[in-house]
């Protein structure tokens, strides 16, 4: 898929020596275009509205899409099956269709692809898209609809997607028009890539699929009121420059927007010349290197001690790309109370939306970082910015003294911490990891060494479980050289394992790490922290000593995938090296490990991120200068 730049002269040549006909590429469009793709121009050509969406699909750039079709989308299956150029993979469920196409956006930043049939076809994607919506993932969902005539009458399989995904989307479009498809699937991509990355809903009528029309290349893209700002304004960045040379106790709090943005490099050399403290968030990770000396982990309710009392105690937050999510500020009135703000973000909705911006700055990430790092380089020649080491001292102490950890299991049972810690280790940073959610989500991001961005994916603002395997499908389909690893509970692997079956017939080994509690494990966790140990509806029956139904390793032969089980600890590791060897089918592991592992740091709910704990009714013991 395309990353919306101009074609170079080369690309350009080779497109105009591949035609010879009025349907093919004639000419190349001017850079300014807004029209995603290779940027060709295509003459007139009479073709149906279904040839139109698969027309545009291809000049759009995109090679893979993941669906299932049904009535209200089976005239556009049909030109489909005669593309050279899209690769479609069919799924067995509609929501597996959706994360597999975030999947595929998160590891390559390409706009997903997915598609389904009206009524129940489309509304089985609404996770999906409220799960790339919340997590800002460029995806753009193409369903059927009923004929337009039919619209608003209770037709059969007639639901109004438009109207139930508005409030989860970037934007929805209703194309009842055959000529109307290139310029609204144009203006989806176009929607779902810039600014903001988001979700994308084009619901086509049958009608407007069936009817004849005259597709050409590139349309006319017009968003009155869509502009994205990329520039951040001069005099907010000598404002931040200014809070920034006199700071004593800054921290940069980095978000998934710096992933977002691809401004990963941009941040590794600003914060080297600044000296602060960096913090990434459940989306962040990766962002900046966890080996990195100035990383002091991830905020938030199970965030490392340092990376918390990091934020509370500072006096400046460099924001790059986050959005102050509950899980990571706790009770927002005690978050980071002596703390100036700078917030720098793409979406202008976001600044000051929580906690008041001091500095705020709108823009794309991958331009404000340089532009901060040239304004703090003409401050600090006129005023030299403040010594750091008393807060470093004070930071590097709470990271050596309260590192993130796990103690053994008391049942004789694995810690579940051990087995993801040695995935990570054995697999190293070139991996891909997708967790699900919960306490394996947790860990995973805690115990795996992420050392670059869009590797480690996963449902975080909404807390989709169920995410972990489509997810995994659709990045592997989009990075076929790298090992992934879908990490995921025994409760979310049970909703959504039928893709399994996707992956085995179209040859996509992904590898799964089915953490199994026998639980749902977080919910179990605050029973027994918040609900005197009753369990009330969580115990799975999946593993030890159990009734193991179902069975995941027979599970996994009956899908075509090789089946593993680890009970011991001293198993691990050769477990993971089989699972490494195979590259030719998925694999599923079973670890059995034990119900009673917990995830610490914790700060609970509705308490101020002050009272975090190391353990159960243990916090830090804090001397006088914290």
């Amino acid at each position: 898929m395309s990353n919306g730049k101009p074609a170079n002269p080369a690309t350009v040549a080779k497109s105009l020596n591949r035609s010879k006909d009025a349907t093919a590429v004639s000419s190349v469009v001017e850079a300014s275009n807004p029209v995603q793709g290779p940027n060709n121009i295509v003459a007139p050509t009479q073709m149906t509205g279904s040839q139109a969406i698969v027309r545009s699909l291809e000049e759009l750039g995109v090679k893979d899409v993941f669906g299932l079709p049904g009535g209200a989308i089976l005239p556009t299956y049909d030109p489909l099956m005669d593309s050279s150029k899209i690769n479609h993979i069919l799924v067995r469920h509609e929501q597996g269709a959706g994360h597999a196409a975030q999947g595929y956006a998160m590891v390559t930043g390409e706009v997903g692809v997915c598609i389904a049939t009206s009524g129940p076809g489309a509304t089985n994607l609404v996770t999906a898209l409220a799960d790339a919506n919340m997590d800002s993932v460029p995806m753009v969902a193409i369903t059927g609809q009923v004929n337009s005539n039919f619209i608003g009458t209770d037709a059969f399989q007639e639901a109004d997607i438009v109207g139930i995904t508005m409030p989860i989307t970037k934007h929805a479009f209703l194309v009842t028009k055959a000529e109307d498809i290139p310029r609204v699937m144009a203006s989806a991509f176009y929607l779902a890539q810039t600014g903001r990355p988001g979700p994308v809903l084009v619901d086509i009528s049958k009608d407007a699929q069936t009817a004849d029309t005259v597709f050409s290349w590139p349309p006319k893209i017009d968003l009155p009121g869509y502009r994205v700002v990329t520039k951040g304004h001069n005099k907010q960045l000598r404002e931040a420059a200014k809070l920034i040379s006199g700071a004593t106790r800054p921290v940069f709090y980095v978000g998934g927007g710096v992933i977002k943005a691809n401004a990963h490099e941009e941040l590794k050399k600003f914060a080297e010349y600044i000296g602060a403290p960096v913090v990434t968030t459940l989306t962040a990770r990766g962002a900046f290197p966890d080996s990195h000396p100035q990383h002091v982990g991830m905020p938030g309710m199970h965030g490392s001690v340092s990376a918390v009392t990091a934020l509370q105690q500072a006096d400046l937050l460099i924001t790059l790309g986050a959005r102050f999510d509950d899980r990571v500020t706790g009770v927002l009135s005690s978050f980071a109370p002596n703390a100036k703000v700078i917030h720098a973000d793409i979406d202008p909705a976001e600044i000051s939306k929580n906690r008041t911006a001091d500095v705020p700055i709108v823009g794309s990430l991958d331009e404000i970082i340089p532009q901060l790092h040239a304004a703090c380089e003409t401050r600090f020649e006129s005023e030299a910015p403040q010594d750091l080491k008393p807060w470093w001292d004070l930071i590097s102490r709470l990271r050596d003294t309260y590192p993130i950890g796990y103690t053994p299991t008391h049942d004789g049972l694995t810690a579940p911490q051990k087995v993801i810690e040695r995935i990570g280790a054995m697999t190293g940073p070139e991996g891909v990891y997708v967790a699900g959610v919960g306490q394996h989500q947790m860990w995973a991001a805690q115990f795996v060494k992420y050392e670059r961005p869009r590797s480690w994916l996963n449902s975080a603002g909404l807390g989709t479980m169920g995410y972990s395997v489509p997810a995994a499908m659709g990045a592997k389909v989009a990075q076929p050289d790298r090992v992934v690893w879908a990490i995921d509970g025994d409760g979310c692997f049970q909703m959504t394992n039928q893709e399994l079956a996707t992956c085995v017939i179209n040859q996509i080994p992904i590898k799964v790490a089915v953490i199994n509690n026998s639980s749902l494990g977080m919910v179990r966790q605050w029973q027994t922290l918040f609900y005197d140990s009753r369990y009330s509806n969580t115990d799975l029956n999946t593993g030890h000593g159990t009734a193991r139904i179902p069975d995941f390793v027979k599970l996994a032969d009956a899908y075509g995938c090789v089946g593993l089980r680890c009970e011991r600890e001293e198993d691990i590791d050769a477990t993971i090296a089989k699972a490494l060897e195979i590259n030719d089918r998925p694999v599923v592991i079973d670890f059995v490990v034990s119900a009673d592992s917990m995830v610490w740091p914790m700060v609970p709910a509705g308490v101020s991120n002050d009272q975090i704990q190391i353990a159960r009714g243990m916090t830090p013991e804090w001397e006088e200068e914290d």
